[in-house]
């Protein structure tokens, strides 16, 4: 795919006040367990040196310019989102890795790889925001080679959270699709034919280390940009005042009695 640069002068007013196309302005993303749940997804699904990666919603790039440039395999990442993809490459280019990432734009649930292509196909909070989530597992396992793996780190209800918590999470995140249960994720990996299956349920404390954790797949000229295109975002646009409105309040103190995340693997 050409090299679609970003255009530094693109107009904050004209961004999509929701939760991705946010993220993407801004140029950074996150999911629960940061960088430890990452090195964690790449140990248990093997990644080396030799291995061809697939990251599907790769977001701004984070993890696949980490892949590439500590195991120095080749990574393609994929994202539902134009915006996000030139994010990417603007990242690769600076981290010296563009040689070694490829990208497209791609729906998770259909794909436009061959299959058998990949050693490994990893998600990172993609799947959680997915309807179809059988339909999108099905596409990881179809592009997986024969004792490749699929690995996913996908928010979880630890246990059957009240309504209004649940409600909270889809206002929050702009959530449409179901969150699911680890017993239901690890039955949606066994029914789309992968075998082997590692489940590991992680309770996110709110804690200064989680934080931390969240904070090292950047550095701090990405996060000093994302505050200025944040504050510009504010200032222009009344659209994301609005969006923002009683939405980044402080969390429900027991909300993450009732949510947290999982990190799932199998094997083809």
């Amino acid at each position: 795919m050409g090299d679609k640069k970003h255009d530094p002068r693109e107009d904050a007013s004209e961004v999509e006040p929701s939760y991705f196309e946010l993220q993407a302005y801004w140029g950074a993303t996150k999911h629960m367990g940061g960088l430890k749940a990452t090195k964690e997804l790449i140990e248990l699904c093997h990644i080396d040196g030799e291995a061809q990666v697939l990251d599907v919603g790769c977001g701004v790039g984070a993890t696949p310019c980490y892949i590439a440039k500590t195991h120095g395999c080749r990574v393609i990442g994929v994202d539902i989102s134009e915006r996000m993809i030139n994010r990417v490459h603007e990242r690769a280019r600076r981290e010296g890795v563009a040689d070694r990432v490829e990208l497209y734009v791609a729906d998770a649930q259909s794909l436009p790889f061959q299959g058998g292509l990949f050693d490994a196909v990893i998600g990172e909070s993609v799947l959680t925001f997915v309807r179809d989530k059988r339909r999108a597992v099905s596409e990881y396992v179809r592009v997986t080679r024969p004792s490749g793996y699929v690995g996913l780190n996908e928010e979880i209800w630890m246990k059957t959270p009240p309504q209004g918590l649940v409600e909270y999470s889809r206002r929050l995140w702009d959530i449409e699709a179901e969150i699911l249960t680890s017993e239901s994720w690890e039955e949606l990996l066994r029914a789309s034919g992968l075998r082997d299956i590692v489940a590991r349920l992680c309770r996110f404390k709110s804690s200064l280390g989680e934080y931390i954790e969240e904070i090292r797949r950047y550095s701090p000229r990405d996060y000093l940009s994302a505050s200025y295109r944040a504050l510009a975002l504010y200032l222009k646009s009344s659209a994301f005042r609005k969006y923002t409105k009683g939405r980044f309040t402080s969390l429900p103190k027991d909300f993450f009695e009732y949510m947290g995340y999982g990190i799932y693997v199998g094997r083809k």
